[in-house]
């Protein structure tokens, strides 16, 4: 995995569409629409901008020292299926963040920058597959 080409995406991304959390969810809720009513009481967005925090600090905290990300992941899952959120759709989250990403830097996500984060999704999706092994 590259943590450079990871960085360099949210740098560019920042850069050019400033806060990218209206278009996570955006992305989020047109594939998954069942998970539109889970947030149903975040009338001014500010669990979606914490959710999206929380996930940007975990993949930061992976590229990098990893002191927390992969039990972070591994707890939140199950957190999150408390809400009625099934654990394959948890780890879709990052895949929309991914493709948002993709979608913002346009003829700038180069091949690297795809497979750099092709490897961290695999990996989050690997931390994120078996919740009931951890309780």
């Amino acid at each position: 995995m590259n943590a450079t080409l990871i960085e360099r995406s949210f740098e560019l991304a920042a850069e050019r569409a400033g806060d990218i959390t209206p278009r996570v969810y955006e992305k989020l809720f047109a594939k998954y629409p069942e998970m539109l009513p889970l947030f149903v009481r975040d009338t001014t967005g500010a669990v979606r901008g914490e959710m999206l925090a929380r996930t940007i600090e975990a993949v930061f905290d992976y590229i990098g020292p990893n002191a927390f990300a992969e039990n972070f992941l591994r707890c939140e899952v199950v957190t999150h299926d408390g809400y009625g959120v099934p654990p394959d759709i948890f780890s879709k989250f990052f895949d929309v963040l991914a493709e948002t990403l993709r979608d913002i830097l346009g003829a700038d996500w180069s091949p690297d920058m795809a497979r750099a984060w092709q490897a961290i999704l695999a990996d989050f999706a690997r931390f994120t597959a078996a919740p009931e092994h951890i309780i």
